[in-house]
This record gives C-alpha cells, sequence and structure tokens, in this order.
C-alpha cells in the first residue's frame, strides 16, 4: 500500500513538473484544475515564522491539488545564492509579479532596494488581490535608507498619512504586540458568527496554530474580520482556553484597499501562518479558499477544499536563527 501511494505521487508530480525561476524562486505549474491559467507569486522572508518552509507547501497544495501556477520567491544571500531569511534586502525575481494574478505576502521587516519594493507597490496600486500572513502586518523597515520612496511604508511610521505603514494602511493593522503568552500559549481559531456563511470560512472548523494570538487595536477600512483567535494555556490543540485572556482579537479578516490606479483590491490578512501552524487542515482550508476568493473565484470554492498535504511535509519549529541553511530555491522543486 505503501508503495501504491508512492508510486501514484510520483506520477502526480512528474505530470505537475517544477520549474526553477532563475535562481530567485521556484515555480510549480498547475495543469488540471479550476486555478488553470491563474498565477500566484508568494513573496516570502521572514526569519522566525518559517516562511521559507511553509509557503512551497503551500504553493505545491495549490498547484498539484487546484491547478494554480505558483512561484515562491525568498530573501537570498547575494554571497552563496542561498536561501537566508536574515538577508533583509534581497528578494531577487520580484519582476513575475507584473503578470501574475495574485501575491502572496509573507515578510518581516525587510528593507528590500528601491528597484526591488516598486515591484510589490505597484502590484498592491494595480488593484490586484492580496494574501497576507503574520508578520506581513509589519512586513517593511527602512532604516538604513529613510530617505525612500518607500520608506512610508515602515511598520511603524508615526505620520498621519501612511501612519503603521504597509500594514496598517493596506492590510488594516501593523504590529502591536503579542496577546498570547508567545511561544507559551497558543491559538484556537474560532468563525465569528457574522461570517459563518462566507464563502472564505467553508470547512474550516478546526484551526489551531502554535503561533499566539496578535494583539489588535482597530482595523481599518471595510475589514470584516472572519476567524478570532481564542489563547488556548499551553501549545497543544485541547489545551483550555485562557481563564483571564478572554478577548477574542481577530485573527483573519478580509477588505479592500485602493492605490493610485483607483481599482479595489481584495485582501485577506491572517495573523497565523508559521510553517507549523500549516499542520493544521482547518488553517490550509482557509488559505486555499482565500486564494480563490481573491482572484475572484469564490463561487467555485469546494465545500470541503482538497488540502492534502503534497510529498514529505516536517516544518521547523519557529524561533530566530532557527532556518536550515545551505538550500537553493531549486531545493524546494518538485522531484
Amino acid at each position: 500500500m505503501v508503495f501504491i501511494r508512492k508510486f501514484v505521487w510520483a506520477m502526480v508530480l512528474i505530470s505537475l513538473g517544477s520549474i526553477p525561476v532563475a535562481a530567485a524562486g521556484v515555480t510549480y505549474k498547475g495543469t488540471e484544475g479550476p486555478g488553470l491559467g491563474k498565477h500566484i507569486v508568494f513573496v516570502t522572508g521572514d526569519e522566525e515564522y518559517r516562511s521559507e518552509e511553509g509557503m512551497p507547501q503551500l504553493a505545491k497544495i495549490l498547484a498539484v491539488h487546484h491547478g494554480f501556477t505558483c512561484t515562491v520567491l525568498f530573501s537570498i544571500n547575494r554571497e552563496t545564492g542561498e536561501i537566508d531569511p536574515e538577508t533583509l534586502d534581497n528578494i531577487p525575481g520580484l519582476e513575475v509579479l507584473e503578470d501574475a494574478d495574485l501575491m502572496v505576502l509573507f515578510t518581516r521587516f525587510r528593507e528590500l532596494p528601491d528597484e526591488q519594493m516598486k515591484h510589490i507597490v505597484d502590484f498592491a496600486n494595480a488593484g490586484k488581490p492580496m494574501i497576507a500572513l503574520r508578520t506581513a502586518t509589519h512586513p517593511f523597515n527602512y532604516i538604513k535608507n529613510p530617505d525612500s520612496p518607500y520608506a512610508k511604508y515602515t511598520w511603524n511610521n508615526p505620520t498621519a498619512e501612511h501612519k503603521g505603514g504597509f500594514g496598517r494602511q493596506i492590510l488594516g493593522e501593523t504590529w502591536v504586540n503579542h496577546y498570547g503568552h508567545h511561544g507559551v500559549e497558543s491559538t484556537r481559531g474560532e468563525i465569528v458568527p457574522e461570517a459563518k456563511d462566507h464563502p472564505i470560512v467553508q470547512g474550516c472548523e478546526d484551526i489551531w496554530g502554535g503561533t499566539d494570538v496578535y494583539g489588535i487595536t482597530t482595523l481599518t477600512g471595510d475589514s470584516q474580520p472572519l476567524i478570532q483567535g481564542i489563547v488556548l494555556t499551553g501549545m497543544k490543540p485541547d489545551d483550555p482556553p485562557h481563564a483571564e485572556k478572554t478577548v477574542k482579537h481577530p485573527i483573519a479578516w478580509i477588505k479592500t484597499y485602493t492605490g493610485e490606479s483607483g481599482k479595489a483590491s481584495r485582501i485577506f490578512t491572517t495573523t497565523m501562518g508559521s510553517s507549523q501552524d500549516l499542520l493544521s487542515e482547518g488553517l490550509r482550508r482557509l488559505l486555499v479558499n482565500a486564494a480563490y476568493w481573491g482572484v475572484g473565484m469564490e463561487d467555485q470554492i469546494p465545500a470541503r477544499s482538497n488540502v492534502v498535504i503534497v510529498g514529505d511535509y516536517k516544518p521547523t519549529p519557529f524561533g530566530f536563527s532557527k532556518h536550515t541553511r545551505g538550500l537553493k530555491p531549486a531545493d524546494h522543486a518538485l522531484n
């Protein structure tokens, strides 16, 4: 039985194929499914939550099971060409956003060169949809180059016009604090009652993750909470809710953002998303459904989207300086 399963997966992966994008990223070409013809670009780069592991897995799920072509870009060490989330100023390959249908952003405190950052900002201003995960609420931090035209997107920008930077202005919120005790109190996701019929939450009745609940001030614009976070007393799914931290902060919401083009972008943001969080079937389904919704295909979201893990997936625990070293984007290709 094990041999048959492995043989079937091998045939699927061979037919699907994987195409390296220069040395910057990796592309999984969808060949069959509702997403055929749609291109999703994942922009990763965080030192803590292993986006360089989790996003390739999510991309494989969307490609293999749903037909989307998915490109994953990484923070790259300029000297070695290796994936290095501690390199804060280099995510090559962002020009592929010009023809993308959806951007998935999972970065933390990046300070990209203007020629790279321009592609991200142009995408947002074009009215195209975005999905943002965890530290994407505080994705950029311009310290070395405060005169950059993109410094206004710094996460803690204090000015009235750009307060809270990219996170608050575009996604709905910036970094506030850890409401749950980081690394000690995990998160149970609960569908907001008013959102129970929204297509994104279909089949998402079981969401849990080891990352803690982020604090929220006030979500901006037309933000609509979909999932609220319950702080648990420990790091297991069956741990009881915290008796004192009873505020249910939104941990997933949708909104629109109208940039310079005058076109409104569909935005989905969640403060969950570590590589280990993706072991939660409910969270994987939430993200897959959000991709369908983002590109305007909500009427094609199945009652229970297929979110079976593709290949072997053994994510590294979150934490600083814990990323797997020596890997290049091609190492994430489907074999």
